[in-house]
């Protein structure tokens, strides 16, 4: 197994509010979720709310995607229409929060977004998605 591929592990039930507090703190609640939500719905007219799955990346990145078996039309801010698992969906919905969330003017909310968009965009180039991704958000 080669050890600088980043893999992503699903964040077990009992842990998942503890750990999304861990990562980013009180803002998890006040910001970072709610923001990843609207992203999701500006992303895709398909995407009506549900329950997300919360993704712990071995660079100690975290992302969380809708559960759901939909393949998501989308179109991006910059123009771009395709489509997406629900998995890719949620990584560009967390690319989109997390990058609009850097320029907050919040310093410490900006500066865990930004790493965690680092951390995820690490990430996003091994998934089988990432042409669509990369296209979505660049």
């Amino acid at each position: 197994m080669n050890e600088d591929i980043i893999t992503a592990t699903p964040v077990p039930e009992e842990r998942r509010l503890d750990h999304a507090e861990k990562v980013f703190g009180n803002y998890w609640w006040l910001a970072v979720e709610p923001t990843i939500f609207t992203f999701a719905s500006k992303l895709s007219p398909e995407y009506q709310g549900g329950y997300w799955d919360f993704y712990e990346l071995s660079n100690r990145g975290f992302y969380m995607s809708p559960v759901d078996d939909t393949v998501f039309t989308v179109s991006s801010e910059n123009g771009w229409r395709g489509t997406m698992s629900a998995d890719t969906l949620g990584i560009t919905a967390c690319l989109y929060a997390y990058s609009h969330m850097s320029f907050s003017g919040n310093e410490e909310l900006a500066d865990v977004c930004t790493r965690h968009y680092h951390l995820l965009r690490e990430y996003m180039f091994e998934h089988e998605e990432v042409r669509a991704i990369l296209a979505a958000v660049d």
